[in-house]
């Protein structure tokens, strides 16, 4: 739990008041004194209870006294800034599939390897975090809208097909549009279809007002992007990143395949694959994210367990009013309690 704050003026006055208590209590006491000494019976009384009687009187008042106490602390509103689980959240797996994703320095194979680090990333999401899945080679595709369905996102990673070509710009243009539907984001490069023209009669269609803000502050979603190569093709992904950082979408890039990389061959000709980490870093950086590396299987389903701690869980500023007020519900519960079981009243 981070730091309390109250709102200060009624923090002032419980302040004062809660002093005021005890001080209630001592001339109560001292009356209550006064009376005994001018009935020598009740002071007789009072000394055959002996000395246990002594502390056990006091205690229902204290305990009464703290709870008064917690209530008006809990006049003053405080919050404190928790780590919550997010009550709603999308995430959008960006994963490439292009031919170097047959490369068999991750064995099976790292297209093999990545769908089962992101099944087994996926199942153990909370069931309010909706999952989309997005494919990148030469091309992107939305290969399953954000869904609760568990069941259709594993079904979507299983039909990832190997193509040509590395989109990296593609795979977060794409999942920006995916996630600001009414953004008008032109996907003409990005998803290889052609525009449909327009009819004559057909009124133009404006995108939804644009203002950007803070890199990193749109909390409702998260893109992750997995690729274990460089872009070939495409648009630039740093500039599809700012994309991301103006809308405040962060994008946590995940660089996937060994340091050396592999030489892999297909229709005739061959060619060593490599991540371009500067790129990824900088993405992440841009942002306000994070790049990690994975060099294997394993190493792939770290990462997937780091990004399922902090995507689902995140600190803010909460008002706990109401565990002040359970605690001094408890307490003047527990008071009566006490001066019921050894007074048989409530005093």
């Amino acid at each position: 739990m981070g730091r309390l704050d109250f709102l200060w003026p009624q923090l002032l006055w419980a302040l004062l008041i809660w002093p005021l208590l005890p001080l209630a209590y001592w001339a109560l006491l001292r009356r209550r004194k006064r009376a005994a000494l001018s009935h020598p019976s009740l002071l007789r009384v009072r000394q055959a209870l002996g000395p246990e009687a002594g502390w056990r009187r006091h205690l229902p008042p204290a305990l009464l006294a703290s709870a008064l106490g917690l209530l008006l602390l809990a006049s003053a509103r405080p919050t404190a800034t928790l780590t919550l689980p997010l009550r709603e959240q999308t995430l959008l797996l960006a994963m490439d599939v292009s031919g170097s994703m047959r490369a068999t320095d991750v064995p099976p194979n790292r297209l093999a390897a990545s769908q089962a680090a992101a099944k087994a990333f996926v199942q153990g999401l909370p069931r309010q975090v909706r999952v989309g899945v997005i494919s990148f080679a030469g091309t992107a595709a939305v290969v399953q809208a954000p869904t609760h369905s568990r069941e259709d996102v594993l079904a979507a990673i299983d039909r990832f097909q190997l193509q040509r070509g590395t989109a990296i710009g593609s795979g977060i243009v794409l999942g920006l549009a995916t996630l600001f539907p009414q953004a008008g984001i032109d996907l003409s490069q990005v998803t290889g279809e052609r525009r449909v023209p327009r009819a004559a009669d057909e009124p133009a269609r404006e995108p939804a007002p644009f203002t950007p803000v803070a890199p990193g502050s749109y909390g409702s979603a998260a893109i992750i992007l997995l690729t274990d190569g460089q872009r070939t093709t495409g648009p630039d992904p740093i500039e599809a990143a700012g994309m991301a950082a103006e809308r405040g979408v962060k994008v946590y890039t995940v660089g996937f395949g060994t340091v050396d990389g592999e030489v892999i061959g297909f229709d005739g000709w061959s060619m060593r694959v490599r991540l371009d980490e500067p790129t990824l870093e900088h993405i992440a950086a841009i942002t306000r994210a994070e790049y990690f590396r994975a060099g294997s299987a394993q190493d792939l389903r770290k990462v997937y367990d780091t990004l399922s701690a902090r995507l689902v869980l995140e600190r803010r500023e909460t008002e706990i009013t109401a565990v002040f007020a359970a605690a001094a519900a408890a307490l003047l519960l527990l008071a009566s309690g006490l001066s019921l079981a050894w007074y048989g009243r409530v005093a």
